[in-house]
């Protein structure tokens, strides 16, 4: 996942907005969004690679969703996979302070990365690249492959534009796929430096990414109302664009009410 862009306690019918891009090799084996086999209480992609996930949700309304940290220097070899993070907060009932809690002591398990939870009361943000974590206040925000709210230039758009769009009508998520699906590159003095080529930063810069091995694979909308979850995935391939709908009530009998911890 390359992009997440989210509203949290700002819309009157929506408690949670996100609006999101995966971005991969084309050629990682994926899964689309489905209710696991093992695991039938969580809806997700599934990297068939290592088997974790990017984004997903459960039914008793937990979230989450998962960035990596841009640090091409960074020695990777004998870490572990960064997609189990989300996974395992799906699996579990760990509060989100619990959870984002304990992942600052493993760290340095993990190329870098940035982790989105909530637990359905409150949403956490947490990056191995600080010491600390941050339980996130209503507002709307923007997630690459930096820090939150890093003023990359499709983080600042994307934010703009979704606090424009959520101002409206939310009766379709078109809107919300038609800003994923922004393909302008940013201009060369506005492109962040992050160790990549020149070339590597222009073909990363848009929110919809485009390449020859390597490119938004899907985008992904979920809305959060008091009982319900409203999830929509568009599939994309060289060839062709499919999408797919999940709408569940949530589950509230499975729900764990952690404490409201600041």
């Amino acid at each position: 996942m390359c992009l997440i862009l989210f509203a949290y306690q700002i819309h009157p019918e929506f408690d949670l907005i996100v609006a999101s891009n995966r971005d991969e090799f084309y050629d990682r084996p994926t899964a689309p969004a489905h209710f696991w086999e093992n695991q039938q209480n969580i809806l997700a992609g599934k990297d068939l690679l290592k088997q974790g996930t990017w984004l997903g949700v459960t039914k008793s309304g937990r979230f989450a969703a998962l960035t990596n940290y841009r640090n091409p220097s960074e020695v990777v070899e004998g870490k572990r996979s960064r997609g189990e993070l989300v996974a395992d907060f799906l699996k579990g009932k760990q509060s989100a302070y619990s959870y984002v809690k304990e992942k600052t002591r493993s760290r340095d398990l993990y190329p870098g990365y940035n982790l989105v939870v909530s637990d359905g009361r409150d949403l956490y943000y947490y990056s191995n690249q600080e010491s600390m974590f941050h339980k996130l206040t209503p507002g709307i925000y923007g997630l690459s492959n930096h820090l939150i709210n890093t003023e990359w230039p499709k983080v600042t758009y994307g934010r703009e534009k979704l606090g424009e769009i959520i101002k409206g009508e939310m009766d379709t998520d078109e809107p919300l796929f038609q800003l994923l699906k922004t393909s302008d590159p940013a201009p060369d003095e506005l492109l962040p430096s992050t160790g990549v080529s020149l070339e590597w930063e222009r073909i990363l810069s848009p929110l919809f990414i485009e390449s020859e091995t390597y490119g938004t694979r899907c985008s992904t909308i979920v809305k959060f109302t008091n009982n319900e979850v409203i999830f929509s995935e568009r599939i994309y391939t060289r060839l062709s664009m499919t999408n797919q709908n999940f709408c569940f009530t949530i589950d509230y009998a499975k729900k764990v009410s952690p404490p409201n911890l600041k």
